[in-house]
């Protein structure tokens, strides 16, 4: 099983607004990935943004950028 690290974790109000996320993060070479919302945490859909907490201001400029919009950010165990 792998070890749980303090992640920054963004959840969305739609799957749609997820999988732009995704799609928005790859063509900007953004770092994180899509997961499933965490347990600990309630949320409109059920997948969220997955990074480093070192790379939230870069995940905030791409969905500012691209028009996201985030339900919340966690820090939170993942």
């Amino acid at each position: 099983m792998r070890k749980k690290e303090l992640k920054l974790v963004v959840t969305f109000h739609t799957t749609a607004d997820a999988m732009a996320m995704e799609k928005a993060c790859k063509a900007h070479q953004a770092p994180g990935r899509l997961i499933p919302v965490p347990r600990a945490i309630s949320a409109g859909c059920g997948l969220s943004w997955c990074t480093e907490l070192s790379d939230r201001e870069c995940i905030e400029k791409v969905m500012k950028e691209v028009g996201i919009e985030q339900e919340a950010i966690h820090e939170c165990m993942v």
